[in-house]
C-alpha cells in the first residue's frame, strides 16, 4: 500500500486527518465544519510511546542496564520516540485505519507499535499495541491532543470538567514526587489518578461537548497556553518507566485504548 502524506477518514459531517509520514499525528478533526485541534507542526494530536511525559534526565533504568535517551526537553526526555518517525499504513477504509512503526534507535529494545483509528459520526476510537520482539522492556502509551481553547474567534473558551481521585504532586523538575494530594484548581501541567478510568469532558458552551474516556488510570491535563488545552490519557504517570514499570514481553503486549465522543449543541 502506498503511503499517503495525509490520510483522511470521513463520515457524516466529521473529517479526521492523519499524517503517517509525520509521526502518525492526527493533524485535524473537523465536526460540522469546525476544527477542534490547534493547527501547526507541534500541535494536532500526537502518539506517545514507548513512554509518556517526562523521563527523568533521559535515563531508562532496567534489569538489563541503564540507557541514555535523547534529552529533548532538557534535562529530561519527553513523550517517547514514535512521534519522530514515519508510520506504515497497513489498513485503510473510509472510516478506519491501522498504522505500524518499528521501535528502533534511540530506543534500545526492538519491537513495534500499532495505532488504530475508527471514526463514527459521534466519536473516535483510538488504540495502541506495543509489542516486544525479544527482550522484555518497560513501556507506556497514550495520546497528546491539543484542543483549541475556543472553536471560533468570538466563541467562549472551553471548560474542562473532571473529578480525579488524586493529583500527583509535581516537583520543581516537573516530575511527580511520589506524593499524592487532593486535586488542585488549575492552571495545570499535572498528572491525575483515575482508578475507575479516565473521563474528562471539554465543553465549548453553545457549540460542542467532547468527552475523553479511557480504561487507563492516568491522565495529564495541560492548560497553560492561551490558545489550546491538552487532555492526555495514558497508561502510566510521567517517569513511570522507572517508578512503576509495566513490562512488555513477546507473550504480553501493552494494549491501550481511548475514545473521544461528542455532542453537538
Amino acid at each position: 500500500m502506498s503511503q499517503p502524506d495525509i490520510l483522511t477518514l470521513e463520515t457524516a459531517d466529521v473529517r479526521l486527518r492523519l499524517a503517517p509520514g509525520r509521526g502518525g499525528v492526527i493533524t485535524g478533526l473537523e465536526i460540522g465544519g469546525r476544527e477542534l485541534l490547534r493547527q501547526g507542526d507541534r500541535y494536532g494530536c500526537f502518539p506517545m510511546a514507548p513512554w509518556c511525559g517526562r523521563l527523568a534526565e533521559g535515563h531508562l533504568v532496567t534489569d538489563a542496564g541503564t540507557y541514555q535517551l535523547p534529552r529533548n526537553a532538557a534535562p529530561h526526555a519527553i513523550h517517547g520516540t514514535v512521534r519522530d518517525n514515519a508510520w506504515k499504513v497497513t489498513e485503510q477504509t473510509n472510516t478506519a485505519a491501522t498504522l505500524v512503526q518499528s521501535l528502533t534507535e534511540p530506543w534500545p529494545f526492538p519491537g513495534r507499535v500499532t495505532q488504530r483509528f475508527a471514526l463514527t459520526a459521534d466519536g473516535l476510537t483510538l488504540g495502541f499495541v506495543v509489542e516486544a520482539d525479544a527482550d522484555p522492556f518497560p513501556a507506556q502509551a497514550g495520546w497528546h491532543p491539543w484542543f483549541k481553547r475556543s472553536l471560533d474567534p468570538d466563541g467562549e473558551p472551553v471548560r474542562i470538567d473532571f473529578t480525579p481521585s488524586w493529583q500527583e504532586l509535581r516537583g520543581p523538575d516537573y516530575l511527580p514526587t511520589g506524593e499524592r494530594i487532593e486535586p488542585r484548581p488549575g492552571p495545570w501541567d499535572d498528572c491525575f489518578g483515575t482508578p475507575d478510568g479516565v473521563r474528562v469532558a471539554l465543553n465549548w458552551p453553545g457549540q460542542l461537548r467532547l468527552t475523553v474516556r479511557s480504561p487507563e488510570q492516568w491522565v495529564v491535563v495541560y492548560d497553560m497556553e492561551p490558545e489550546a488545552v491538552c487532555v492526555e490519557p495514558q497508561s502510566g504517570p510521567p517517569n513511570g518507566l522507572n517508578t512503576m514499570p509495566r513490562l512488555v514481553t513477546p507473550e504480553s503486549p501493552l494494549t491501550v485504548e481511548a475514545s473521544w465522543s461528542w455532542e453537538r449543541f
